[in-house]
């Protein structure tokens, strides 16, 4: 459900943006009410019954604070001055927490679909409201004000424009407490943590003065943008001017397709002729779809592609995806399939990444309770081959930018807590990430003028390909498990809901449970809740082996998985060479050994950038964390 705009007046008076029809406030706190109008201007603000004054200082600016409020709604709101009139409508009262990170918090409800949808289907949640901030950047002060955002309720197809980590915690957190549960979207996909610090912060850690002056040049900004435009646009004709496909329409239902080979699908192009092609790349197979396939609606899947994709049926284009990570989920019009003979036809274009038809994901026709498996020999013919489409340069991406324009303006808005699920583009430099990471947490307090506010994040989840020789994500995940030493913070574990293929896995439903876990120990007071899975805290070295112990243990440390093999440790000897080591369970420690490392030193366990074989868990069905015993204590 969509919240009605706001009334105003004609006059200069204007609130921030978020305060704007079907907001919600804090509870148990002092809410300030603020905006602008002519100098001097005197303003009124009523709210259940009270009515608040003040006049605009001489810059234009005014600012009014509520009493306490207790949860509910909803609410309307007035607000007055000489000449106008404003109404603030469905006004709730609840818990407001601020969404922050990169992609895997902006995900949004529908690319969780292959695999929650009946979650969400009948989703009608409106005391769940979610307002997304408007994605800019500005390197040269922190902002006021947004240039826009409302807010919207968890209802019918709004919920799929949720974030969906935001919208499982929410949901968790409202069923549990009844509460209006309001969350500020922020998180902005490819962000590295200091796209997300304030400027006097960075310069605080050092190392980024040079990168901070030379995005504080507009000229400089404008004119990369400008020949990263040119550049794209260019290439793009390019590709199209020499694509044979486009020229001769490949992508008809009758094409002559003798010179075309074959290959298997889904597979990536790697170690084979396509591998170092950047251009376009036609895919094409002929299908034949029963009649009772076609009574209802019916959806084609084809898993995710490297990098884009224009898709056909018969001839006439279905969808298409302009970069690598959504799921393509392509509805097919009606009577556009006919019963019997069918062709679909795939371009895939490669602009800078070994193109691929990723594995292990659905490819298929879907409709009226049957499916049609995709998977197999096709048929593909080059194009056009050409270079490969030089990098842009992301703004958004660069320190201070985001913060300025999208956290900064939000410091008069309470809020219960933050979320917080990034780290990945930090994994090419994870050493260091954890006191970036404390000095973040510090910055984002000063700005809502809290020393304790909450800060509940994501700890990495498995993901690639298993080859432990990758271990720079299982560097990040330690950085941030030690990050715990920052006081009144709180981690989700989430190695055991990733893909190795995907670096948005869809369960977001469990990493939305995990945090709403963390937010009922650290935001609500319950004390003796279990809420995260086994961490450890220290080691002995005892008779040939290694005792770890572990806060958080719960009921009682288990193997996951039903085998009673606890797996996933190593341990090393004093040449720091590390071993897969037997472990055992004890009580609320673990012993490890390796036969043939008499005299362990250190202990390891999920160290791996996918460790998919770790099973050390509580009775609660909680995950333990990574960890490595080396350079800890």
């Amino acid at each position: 459900m969509k919240i009605p705009p706001m009334e105003g007046g004609r006059s200069g008076m204007k609130l921030h943006s978020m305060l704007s029809d079907g907001m919600v406030l804090q509870r148990d706190t002092h809410v300030p009410i603020w905006g602008t109008a002519g100098n001097g201007e005197e303003i009124r603000v009523s709210f259940l019954g009270k009515t608040y004054s003040t006049a605009a200082d001489v810059s234009g600016h005014w600012r009014v604070e509520l009493e306490k409020l207790e949860p509910g709604g909803p609410y309307e709101m007035t607000i007055w001055s000489s000449q106008a009139e404003l109404v603030v409508r469905d006004i709730l009262v609840g818990d407001v927490w601020v969404l922050g990170g990169q992609s895997n918090m902006e995900l949004p409800v529908r690319r969780t679909l292959d695999l929650l949808a009946e979650e969400v289907a009948s989703v009608n949640l409106p005391r769940i409201r979610q307002f997304a901030v408007p994605q800019t950047y500005n390197f040269q002060a922190p902002q006021q004000e947004l240039p826009g955002g409302r807010w919207i309720a968890a209802a019918r197809e709004d919920v799929l424009h949720f974030s969906a980590v935001g919208f499982f915690s929410a949901r968790e957190l409202y069923e549990k407490y009844q509460v209006p549960i309001g969350l500020v979207q922020t998180a902005v996909g490819g962000t590295p943590i200091e796209a997300w610090m304030s400027e006097g912060t960075l310069r605080e850690v050092g190392g980024y003065e040079a990168v901070l002056e030379q995005c504080k040049d507009d000229g400089y900004v404008k004119e990369t943008m400008r020949k990263d435009e040119e550049r794209s646009r260019l290439w793009y004709s390019h590709l199209n001017d020499t694509d044979l496909g486009l020229q001769e329409g490949w992508f008809d239902a009758v094409c002559d397709t003798a010179d075309w080979e074959l290959t298997e699908v889904p597979g990536s192009w790697s170690g084979g002729r396509l591998e170092p092609l950047r251009g376009a790349v036609w895919f094409r197979k002929e299908i034949d779809v029963p009649a009772s396939m076609l009574e209802g609606g019916v959806m084609l899947k084809l898993g995710t592609i490297v990098d884009a994709d224009d898709t056909y049926i018969n001839g006439v284009s279905v969808g298409s995806t302009g970069y690598r990570y959504p799921p393509r989920r392509y509805p097919v019009p009606q009577g556009l399939l006919k019963p019997g003979r069918n062709t679909i036809v795939v371009r895939v274009v490669s602009n800078q990444n070994t193109g691929a038809f990723v594995p292990d994901m659905p490819y298929k026709l879907v409709g009226s309770g049957q499916e049609l498996d995709l998977r197999g020999m096709w048929q593909y013919r080059v194009g056009t081959s050409i270079e490969a489409l030089e990098p842009s340069t992301f703004f958004q991406y660069k320190p201070s930018g985001v913060y300025n324009s999208m956290i900064a303006p939000l410091r008069e808005y309470p809020v219960k807590g933050i979320l917080w699920y990034q780290g990945e583009s930090n994994t090419g430099q994870p050493a260091g990430y954890r006191k970036l990471f404390a000095a973040l947490v510090r910055d984002w307090r000063r700005n809502w003028g809290s020393a304790d506010l909450p800060f509940i994040y994501v700890q990495l989840a498995n993901f690639g390909e298993g080859d432990d020789a990758q271990v720079n994500w299982a560097e990040l995940r330690e950085e941030q498990r030690r990050s715990l030493e920052v006081p009144n913070t709180a981690m989700a574990v989430t190695i055991d809901v990733g893909e190795y293929n995907d670096l948005h896995p869809q369960d977001k439903k469990t990493v939305g449970q995990r945090l709403a876990l963390c937010a009922r120990k650290l935001a609500y007071g319950e004390e003796h809740l279990v809420h995260s899975g086994p961490m450890y805290t220290r080691m002995e070295q005892r008779d040939g082996a290694i005792v770890l112990y572990f806060d958080h243990a719960g009921s009682g440390l288990i193997a996951g998985g039903g085998s009673g093999e606890l797996r996933g440790f190593a341990v090393s000897g004093p040449d720091g060479r590390f071993f897969p080591a037997q472990a055992v369970i004890s009580g609320n420690t673990v012993i490890v050994r390796h036969e043939g490392t008499s005299q362990p030193v250190h202990a390891r366990y999920a160290w791996a950038n996918n460790p998919s074989g770790a099973n050390l868990y509580n009775r609660e069905g909680l995950p333990a964390s990574p960890f490595t015993t080396s350079g800890c204590d």
